[in-house]
């Protein structure tokens, strides 16, 4: 090329333009001369490596050289190929000009630094995607990593940059950086906490992306899809997107419902209030009426039978009910609930089934019905409860109970 511009300098000459004029005409023809040539092979390069890369991986059975086509890699890596032209040329056209040949060699140097982490970083982007695709990395915190790792890079990056626009010794500005580090500690503490929370959900295993978490400090419900450097994304099932800071993982408490959608079944625990001056003794007369219900008419006979013998043998005066043994309706109602429940096409019959009374409170005697729904999804799990719980609630004047509510002079007085 140096060849070339003595043409040039022998041509103006002709021209009768002076030294000074042939000087700068001279170099500016060089350098649109070195911008053709860097155009040209930043456009050979590039059509070069994509379809290489894009041929070779329609060929190959692995994904990630496809990844690497969508991310840019080989278009990034191409950009290399005029930057080493440059660097190897410029002094040419320079040559007179020594002011402007050390400015151009910084930025170059700037340039090379930062093209680098471009690279980097399609190639972090590439692994990230890739690393999604697996199995067995599907639900951990792979955004996390990658951004941490993409943080080192642009910190070393730009640590670089500042070493070459000053020309202070490498070694030196990272002491002084590590003296620093108070400054740098206090700046980067979310993301250092979010690191470090990362890590620790990954080992726990606390936490997938996939799950659906509760936290009601941060009004989250919903699918986790998410988990980066700073927070983790939660889809509420409104379609709304909360935002949680990673590091409050473990400050804070949250519900994971992933047991549940891993177990056999999803928990029904809810109770219904019943007056207490409604509960009473069965009469043999109710006890007659109540055996028309099927699913408990074998309970029945069997249970008063029992009851009977044991009055008879202890010679039991029945002419009050209060004396020996004898049936309640709640406990019939009870046994009901129970038999209706196991007998229910929506409970998971392999898991724990019991109705039970709880203590008394001020608004009655509750009677709860703990069970697992074989449907977890959540509108079918409703439609169970629901379903079980109106067929509950009407068959509760069958037995002579009443549910409790309040009345309107009391809530008119609590208004």
């Amino acid at each position: 090329m140096q060849e070339y511009g003595h043409f040039f300098c022998d041509y103006f000459y002709d021209l009768g333009l002076s030294d000074r004029t042939v000087t700068y005409l001279n170099m500016s023809t060089m350098f649109v001369i070195l911008c053709v040539i860097i155009f040209i092979s930043d456009f050979i390069a590039r059509k070069i490596l994509v379809q290489a890369f894009t041929k070779f991986s329609k060929r190959s059975k692995t994904n990630f050289d496809d990844l690497l086509v969508n991310h840019k890699v080989p278009r990034n890596i191409a950009h290399l190929v005029p930057l080493l032209l440059t660097i190897e040329l410029f002094p040419t056209v320079f040559y007179d000009f020594p002011q402007f040949e050390s400015f151009i060699l910084v930025f170059l140097k700037i340039y090379g630094v930062l093209l680098t982490i471009w690279i980097l970083r399609s190639v972090l982007r590439t692994l990230e995607s890739y690393f999604k695709t697996l199995p067995r990395l599907r639900d951990k915190p792979i955004d996390s990593y990658i951004q941490v790792v993409m943080l080192f890079v642009w910190v070393t990056g730009f640590g670089l940059c500042f070493v070459i626009l000053t020309g202070i010794p490498l070694w030196t500005f990272f002491t002084t950086l590590g003296a620093a580090s108070a400054i740098l500690l206090l700046i980067f503490r979310d993301t250092i906490l979010g690191f470090v929370a990362s890590i620790q959900v990954s080992i726990n295993d606390s936490v997938r992306i996939g799950d659906w978490i509760t936290m009601d400090k941060y009004g989250a419900d919903g699918d986790v899809i998410e988990i980066n450097l700073a927070t983790v994304q939660v889809q509420n099932f409104d379609n709304t997107i909360t935002h949680i800071p990673t590091y409050a993982l473990l400050s804070d408490s949250f519900k994971n419902w992933r047991g549940m959608q891993n177990s056999g079944g999803r928990r029904i625990k809810r109770s219904i209030l019943l007056k207490a001056k409604s509960i009473h003794y069965l009469s043999e007369q109710s006890v007659e009426r109540l055996k028309k219900i099927q699913s408990i008419k074998d309970y029945l006979t069997t249970r008063q039978g029992d009851i009977d013998s044991y009055n008879a043998a202890n010679d039991i005066d029945k002419s009050i009910l209060i004396n020996g043994r004898n049936l309640t309706n709640l406990g019939v109602f009870r046994k009901y609930i129970q038999t209706y429940v196991q007998n229910h096409s929506g409970i998971n019959k392999d898991m724990f089934i019991m109705v039970r009374q709880l203590a008394p409170t001020s608004q009655g005697i509750p009677l709860e019905i703990y069970a697992f729904s074989s449907d977890k999804r959540w509108e079918n799990y409703e439609y169970i409860m629901s379903d079980i719980f109106d067929h509950v609630l009407a068959a509760v004047p069958y037995f002579e109970l009443e549910v409790f509510e309040l009345s309107p002079a009391v809530i008119t007085s609590e208004i």
